[in-house]
């Protein structure tokens, strides 16, 4: 044989080999990641056709998403996806349509299809059993009635906005709403036509209903940021009390610039007499005192701080990705006393106001915050469980202390911000921060924030809320949060 003869003959022995090994791989070991790649319509029809898609339920046992037979007679789809309250639960659930998914539907799709390798022993008896497979259950640690609660709220406001709360304990999500929604059902039709129709109509909606406002929406936090403002003064400065009297000018001269940092309306703080008590200024919100102190802190604190609650983390997931909040280093003093107050570049999402509250509510430990609770096969084993994890040491115990006594004072005190809620709940204590922002467009009123936990003594509930064009915390975002914390605190006394 010749020499070219002998390396046509190599190359065609090289390429049988790897076409051999690949076809193996296709067959041994890319199945399960095959069938889960969104836009993998074959995958789809067989899913659907074979196995019955697991449902997704509340931790207190509500089913937001199943799948039931179709009854249209020319359906080639077997089973059509339902869900029962729509928008109320469009940001947990996410859609499943018939070329992708998001929310729950898209994290657990493997498993809730059915197609995921956990659940292969289980579909095998089944076989031999002649049962009917389905997918697995997923339950997340959404509380139906804390959601219900949020999404209401929001909806009667009208405003766009969002609501997170949190255990602050573990990290479990117990209400995620986002306003306005969309209503998951009317991409869940079987006719790529009319779901294509369907979702070009919310995509063009201007109120922006596919916008998961609570992980994906990020805000200025106003003043709520001077919860991470306060956390850092009192690390850096061991000798600092929430006692100690802080400068607290009605206005503050911000260097390099002609421009004054004032208080809302020109308000005074304190006495007036130029200082005030670092309780004072956290609980009437003082611009001026909060602006001086970020001065004096310097960026790379606040930024050190900032992302000791959660912020300027890319990584983020519960497991739906999270937008990342961001404290960006100020180029200017006068710039790092507008970010001290929440202003500048500061931006949040509303897991992230929650997470503020959570941190402080759980001695200075903040959990990572997550979704899914556990996932359970067609028989009724455990597949898998989400384990609870810290996700940072924020503040110790001691100043978590001091910053929840000045957030009692906002609600508690007769000068507090947040003083209208001081009796909302019955024979509860809630502390909080609210936070007016400047959104730097000409939108009309500035966002609204607020950021709580609450029993003060034992937290288990940390809300986050932000409505964008709400005007002041304490007049659009604080109610809402109140609703939340009753509904919660309501399950608890009733289990």
């Amino acid at each position: 044989m010749n020499r070219a003869l002998r390396r046509i003959s190599f190359a065609i022995l090289v390429m049988f080999l790897l076409l051999l090994i690949n076809v193996n791989y296709l067959q041994g070991v890319a199945p399960a990641s095959l069938a889960s790649k969104p836009g993998n319509s074959r995958a789809f029809y067989a899913a659907q056709n074979q196995y019955q898609r697991g449902s997704i339920v509340t931790s207190d046992g509500v089913t937001v998403a199943a799948s039931k037979l179709s009854t249209n007679s020319n359906d080639s789809i077997k089973y059509q996806r339902y869900y029962p309250f729509g928008p109320a639960y469009a940001p947990v659930t996410g859609y499943d349509t018939l070329y992708s998914q998001t929310g729950v539907e898209a994290a657990e799709n493997s498993l809730l299809s059915g197609n995921d390798s956990a659940l292969d022993v289980r579909k095998f008896i089944d076989l031999i059993t002649g049962k009917t497979t389905k997918g697995a259950t997923v339950e997340v640690t959404i509380n139906s009635q804390a959601q219900t609660a949020a999404y209401n709220a929001l909806k009667a406001l009208g405003k766009p906005g969002a609501v997170v709360a949190l255990d602050p304990k573990t990290g479990k999500i117990l209400a995620m709403a986002s306003y306005p929604s969309l209503d998951p059902n009317v991409l869940a039709v079987h006719d790529g036509t009319q779901l294509l129709k369907n979702y070009n109509q919310l995509l063009a909606d201007q109120t922006q209903p596919l916008l998961n406002r609570a992980l994906q929406g990020t805000y200025p936090p106003g003043s709520t940021f001077k919860i991470v403002t306060s956390s850092a003064l009192l690390t850096q400065n061991p000798s600092t009390t929430i006692n100690t009297n802080v400068d607290s000018p009605t206005q503050l001269t911000l260097p390099q610039t002609t421009h004054v940092l004032t208080n809302n309306n020109g308000e005074i703080c304190g006495n007036g007499s130029g200082q005030a008590p670092l309780i004072t200024a956290f609980a009437q919100s003082c611009d001026t005192a909060f602006g001086k102190i970020g001065m004096n802190l310097g960026p790379a604190a606040l930024n050190n701080m900032a992302e000791k609650f959660g912020m300027n983390n890319p990584n983020l997931t519960v497991p739906l990705p999270v937008a990342q909040s961001n404290y960006v280093i100020p180029p200017s003093q006068a710039l790092t006393a507008f970010s001290a107050i929440g202003q500048f570049s500061d931006t949040v999402t509303p897991l992230q106001e929650a997470m503020f509250a959570a941190a402080i509510a759980n001695g200075g430990t903040l959990m990572k915050p997550y979704l899914v609770q556990q996932v359970i096969a067609s028989d009724a084993s455990t597949v898998q469980t989400t384990p609870q994890s810290v996700l940072s040491q924020a503040v110790s115990p001691s100043i978590a202390s001091e910053v929840g006594k000045m957030m009692l004072a906002v609600v508690q005190d007769q000068d507090g911000t947040a003083f209208n809620f001081n009796q909302s709940v019955e024979g509860v204590q809630i502390a909080g921060k609210t936070g007016t922002a400047e959104t730097g467009q000409n939108t009309g009123l500035n966002d609204a924030a607020f950021t709580c936990f609450a029993p003060y003594a034992n937290p288990s509930i940390a809300v986050g809320v932000i409505i964008q064009g709400g005007g002041y915390g304490a007049t659009a975002a604080a109610p809402i949060a109140v609703q939340v914390v009753k509904a919660y605190l309501a399950t608890l006394r009733n289990q």
